[in-house]
């Protein structure tokens, strides 16, 4: 998936549309890192794909901001021994 970064970008952009999906998840899908998803969404898609990019930063978004109840349920389960 290293190849053309474009067509790599929009085909995250809509995985993370279609699935609601975090960058975590849209990074070990696709094989590479976050940092390389939140480049490839932040920086270059705007370039070339701006429709595409307004929708999956609506994601991104909703995703950030309930990050942090995320976290809380995580460190529930981990000391609850689920």
């Amino acid at each position: 998936m290293k190849g053309n970064i474009e067509e790599r970008a929009c085909q995250m952009a809509l995985y993370i549309i279609e699935n609601r999906a975090t960058v975590r998840a849209a990074a070990q899908k696709f094989s590479i890192s976050k940092s390389t998803v939140h480049k490839d969404l932040s920086e270059r898609l705007p370039g070339f794909n701006r429709p595409l990019y307004l929708q999956v930063k609506d994601v991104l978004e909703e995703n950030k901001a309930q990050r942090h109840i995320r976290g809380g349920i995580a460190t529930r389960k981990k000391y609850r021994g689920e």
